[in-house]
C-alpha cells in the first residue's frame, strides 16, 4: 500500500520536470513591479508583482552585470527568463536573461541615474582646470581610424603649426571601450609631458556613444592633472564625459580650435607688443633724458661750493653749541662731586660705627640677663613639679605606715570581692612584702 505513495521530493521533481519540458515556460516575457531588492555582491535575488499577484525572481551574475541601470524598489521593468521550480523549497520562480526599465529606455534610465550620482558627489560642479594658451604637446585619445583625428591635426596645423599632436589610439565604441579609453587617460597623465588632452568621436546612438557614459570614463577625467577637451558625438549629444570634462567642444574641429591659438594672430599680438614696448621705452627714455638736462642746469652742478654753505655754518653752530654744553656739564659734576665730599666729610661712618659698638655691648647684656633669668624661673618651676610629685609619690604614702596588698598574680586587690577565704595575699610594705593567708572576709556596711 505505501508504494502508491510519492515522497516529497518525487513530486517536487516531478513538478520541476514538467516546468522545465513546458515550451511557454522556455522564454517568457514579463512585466512586472521590483519588490524585497537589495543588491548583492554575485547573484540578485528579489521578487516581480502586480496588484494581483508576485513571483520570486533571481538573476545570476553574468546576466546582472549586462544591465547598465541600477534597479531599485518599485520600479517597473521588462524582463525576459524562464520559470523553473527551486526543489529545496519547493517555489517556482524566474531565471531573468535580461531586463530594462518600463516605459524609459534601459540605457537612459542608466545614463539619468549616473548623472544624478555624480552631480551629487560634485563631479560636474568642481572647478574646471584652464587650458594652456600656448601648448607644446596634445595628446588625443580617440580611434585611430577615424575622421576625429583627422579633423584635429587639419586644424592644428593650420591655426598653431607649432604644436605636436601625439595620438593614443582607443576602441571608442563596444563593451571593451570604456576600459581601454580609461587607461589611455590615465596613460597620457602618467607620462606628464602633455599641455592639452582631448578625447572624442564622432556621431551615433546612445549605444555607440555609451563608452563615454561609464562610471570608470568619467571618474578618469575628473581625476586627471591634465585639462581634458571633450569632443562626443554631434552637437545635440550630451555624454556624461563632457559634462565632467573642463571644457566640452561640439565637433572634433571646434575642439582643436578651443585647444591652440591661431598662430598668425599671435604673431600679430607679438609685433603689437613689441612696439608698445618699443613706443614705451621711447618715451621713458625721452622724459629721463629731459631731467637729466634740468638736473645739468642746476646750480648744484654750476657751482657745487654753494651746496655746502649752509651745512658748514650748522657744522660751526653745533660745534660751539657741544663746546658749551661739555663744559656746564663739567662744571655741575664738579660741583656735585665737592658737594658729596664734604659731606661724606660731616658724616664720617666712624662715629656711627663707634656708636653701635656701644649698641651692641649693651644689647649683649640685656640679651645675658634675660637669658639668666628665664633659666633660673624655669629651674624653680622644675623644681615645684619635683615636690608636688614628691608629695603624690605612693612611697611617701607607705612611708606613713601604708601598704597595698596583691593576689597570687601580683594583681592590685581593691576589694573583698577580689578575695576568697583561705586565699594566699602578698602584703607589700615599704621595705619589703610578706605573704599571708586569708582566715575570714567582714564586709563593710553601706
Amino acid at each position: 500500500m505505501s508504494n502508491d505513495y510519492l515522497s516529497v521530493s518525487d513530486l517536487t521533481s516531478y513538478i520541476k520536470k514538467k516546468f522545465d519540458r513546458d515550451p511557454y515556460l522556455g522564454k517568457i516575457y514579463l512585466t512586472g513591479e521590483i519588490s524585497n531588492f537589495r543588491l548583492r555582491p554575485v547573484h540578485q535575488y528579489f521578487s516581480l508583482k502586480d496588484d494581483n499577484a508576485k513571483i520570486s525572481a533571481i538573476m545570476f551574475k553574468s546576466a546582472f552585470n549586462k544591465v547598465k541601470f541600477t534597479p531599485e524598489e518599485g520600479m517597473k521593468v521588462l524582463v525576459t527568463g524562464r520559470v523553473s521550480l527551486y526543489e529545496k523549497t519547493g517555489n517556482y520562480q524566474i531565471y531573468i536573461d535580461h531586463m530594462e526599465p518600463d516605459g524609459v529606455g534601459e540605457l537612459y534610465q542608466a545614463y539619468e541615474q549616473l548623472k544624478n550620482k555624480l552631480s551629487k558627489e560634485g563631479l560636474f560642479s568642481a572647478p574646471k582646470k584652464a587650458l594652456t594658451k600656448f601648448p607644446k604637446r596634445i595628446a588625443v585619445v580617440t580611434s585611430p581610424s577615424g575622421a576625429v583625428i583627422r579633423d584635429i591635426i587639419t586644424t592644428t596645423r593650420r591655426r598653431y603649426p607649432i604644436a605636436q599632436i601625439v595620438l593614443f589610439p582607443a576602441v571608442v565604441q563596444g563593451n571593451e571601450a570604456a576600459a581601454d579609453i580609461t587607461s589611455q587617460i590615465k596613460r597620457v597623465n602618467d607620462m606628464g609631458n602633455f599641455d592639452t588632452l582631448i578625447i572624442g568621436r564622432g556621431g551615433g546612438s546612445i549605444e555607440d556613444l555609451w563608452p563615454f557614459n561609464e562610471e570608470i570614463v568619467a571618474r578618469a577625467i575628473f581625476d586627471s592633472n591634465i585639462p581634458i577637451i571633450s569632443s562626443v558625438g554631434h552637437e545635440t549629444d550630451t555624454t556624461i564625459a563632457d559634462l565632467v570634462a573642463d571644457v566640452r567642444a561640439a565637433t572634433p574641429t571646434a575642439a582643436a580650435e578651443l585647444s591652440v591659438p591661431v598662430l598668425t594672430d599671435v604673431l600679430t599680438e607679438l609685433q603689437k607688443d613689441e612696439l608698445r614696448i618699443f613706443n614705451a621705452f621711447k618715451n621713458i627714455l625721452n622724459t629721463l633724458n629731459q631731467r637729466l638736462n634740468k638736473a645739468k642746469e642746476s646750480y648744484i652742478f654750476k657751482q657745487p661750493d654753494r651746496l655746502y654753505d649752509s651745512y658748514l655754518q650748522s657744522l660751526d653752530a653745533l660745534r660751539e653749541k657741544l663746546f658749551n654744553n661739555m663744559n656746564n656739564k663739567f662744571n655741575y659734576v664738579d660741583k656735585q662731586f665737592n658737594q658729596l665730599k664734604n659731606g661724606l666729610k660731616l658724616n664720617s661712618p666712624r662715629q656711627q660705627v663707634e656708636s653701635n659698638i656701644q649698641i651692641l655691648k649693651i644689647k649683649k647684656q640685656q640679651l645675658q640677663r634675660n637669658i639668666d633669668l628665664i633659666i633660673k624661673n624655669k629651674e624653680n618651676n622644675l623644681n615645684n613639679i619635683i615636690e608636688s610629685l614628691d608629695h603624690l609619690s605612693p612611697l611617701k604614702t607607705m612611708s606613713r605606715g601604708f601598704s597595698y596588698t596583691t593576689d597570687e598574680n601580683n594583681n592590685v586587690i581593691k576589694s573583698v570581692d577580689n578575695l576568697n577565704p583561705d586565699s594566699t595575699i602578698n602584703l607589700n610594705l615599704i621595705d619589703g612584702s610578706a605573704k599571708a593567708t586569708v582566715n575570714s572576709i567582714e564586709r563593710k556596711q553601706k
